[in-house]
């Protein structure tokens, strides 16, 4: 039987469309923009990728320190769109102002600004997950998320694209671009937000007598205690920890360590718009073999093939090299972060889910400061990029193991229930 969507359920797909256009900008044309203010101000191309790598290393520190705290607050009645709508509005207004500035140590800054408030909606979006549909969906609808978020970001990424290679031959500066390209992103990215504002309602949530800040720290205190309990599921974080790491610093990092290369920028945008392509059908058919197997048995393949291409990675020296490469990443980006997402929320409580995608978050995007680091550092003591690069293939290695360990373990608590 055909699967359909729920007007809820596509309203919450809706905003991954959106948001999926800053990702798409942050991992393409914002490095390339900020090569350029960077070589205006006389930045080599190694402590160009250094720079670059350490901005998105802080601004996931910041939404590691305040991912579980907003998550705990968001729990409360109530609280979580409050708190969804006001991290949306601080990424929104800050990709807007990028557009504007000129000084390379500004636009990292506001990077940064703009990175956290974007990270931290997510907190609140996945979390969201338990609310708009039922546990034996989850596999799907994330899915469904992350596929029509890879095929709907290129509509702003292919308009972007078009004004800042084109801006120069309709008498448009370069800033002039940028400023048009990023105010594109920034209306997709809050208008795809709109329906799941006004719709959205909390079914999972705990009541709160007392005072909400404070009430909100002492059940995350608890459901850290929890998560130490749950030994599945704190295994299966750790694991998480490792692999998506290595993930997101591949998205984080790609159009930097081309550049940094001296690949040429079009190639680049060109074969990372072919990532979102090769994602969009690569997503939901794994999706649909993951329905006659075990989505578990889809996730270890997907984080064994991106070792593979971590070490491919560190062989990658040309504009052909980019384009396989990315190809690989789309086959297998899309999947492994959908089926993480809701495999974890079908194995935590969901009154809690605030709490615990915050926790997760740590784990994910805010592991991420590891995998960024550890390039930057690398690539600046050793003076050679791939270095780097090749050290990914430790986290996907380590990040595997456990993963098997946490399925098991969850598998003979099913059994023992």
């Amino acid at each position: 039987m055909k699967f359909k969507m729920t007007p809820m359920e596509k309203k919450w797909v809706l905003y991954d469309v959106g948001n999926s256009a800053f990702t798409m900008l942050v991992s393409t044309i914002f490095p390339i923009y900020f090569n350029y203010l960077a070589g205006n101000a006389g930045i080599s191309d190694v402590d160009y990728l250094a720079y670059w790598g350490y901005a998105a290393s802080v601004s996931t520190l910041c939404v590691a320190l305040l991912g579980p705290t907003l998550g705990a607050i968001a729990d409360t009645k109530n609280f979580k769109k409050r708190i969804f709508k006001w991290t949306l509005a601080v990424g929104v207004l800050g990709c807007v102002i990028l557009g504007f500035l000129s000084s390379w140590i500004w636009f990292l800054g506001i990077f940064v600004l703009a990175k956290v408030g974007y990270s931290s909606s997510l907190v609140f979006y996945d979390a969201m997950l338990t609310d708009v549909t039922e546990p034996e969906r989850m596999d799907t609808v994330s899915s469904q998320g992350f596929a029509w978020g890879y095929i709907g970001s290129c509509i702003p990424f292919i308009a972007s694209l078009g004004i800042a290679l084109g801006g120069g031959s309709l008498g448009l500066s370069m800033q002039a671009s940028m400023t048009i390209a990023f105010l594109i992103t920034a209306v997709w990215w809050l208008v795809s937000a709109v329906p799941l504002l006004l719709s959205f309602q909390q079914k999972h949530y705990v009541e709160v007598s007392g005072h909400v800040v404070r009430e909100s720290f002492a059940r995350l205190g608890r459901t850290f205690l929890d998560i130490k309990k749950e030994k599945h599921i704190f295994v299966f974080l750790l694991a998480f920890f490792f692999y998506i790491d290595g993930v997101y610093t591949i998205i984080d990092m790609a159009t930097a360590y081309g550049q940094a290369l001296g690949l040429d920028s079009t190639g680049l945008l060109l074969a990372l718009l072919l990532t979102q392509v090769v994602a969009f059908p690569s997503v939901l058919i794994l999706n649909q073999v993951a329905k006659r197997v075990k989505p578990t048995q889809i996730l270890t393949v997907c984080i064994f093939a991106y070792l593979g291409i971590s070490v491919y990675a560190y062989f990658l020296d040309t504009q052909t090299d980019f384009w396989i490469l990315a190809v690989l990443v789309g086959m297998f980006q899309g999947s492994v972060q959908a089926l993480s997402r809701s495999y974890f929320g079908k194995i935590i409580p969901a009154e809690k889910a605030g709490e615990y995608f915050g926790i997760y978050d740590i784990c994910g995007k805010g592991a991420a400061i590891l995998g960024t680091t550890l390039v930057s550092v690398m690539s600046q003591i050793t003076g050679k990029m791939n270095v780097g690069v090749s050290a990914i293939s430790v986290l996907f290695v380590v990040g595997l193991l456990l993963f098997r360990k946490a399925v098991k373990m969850n598998e003979e608590r099913e059994k023992c229930e």
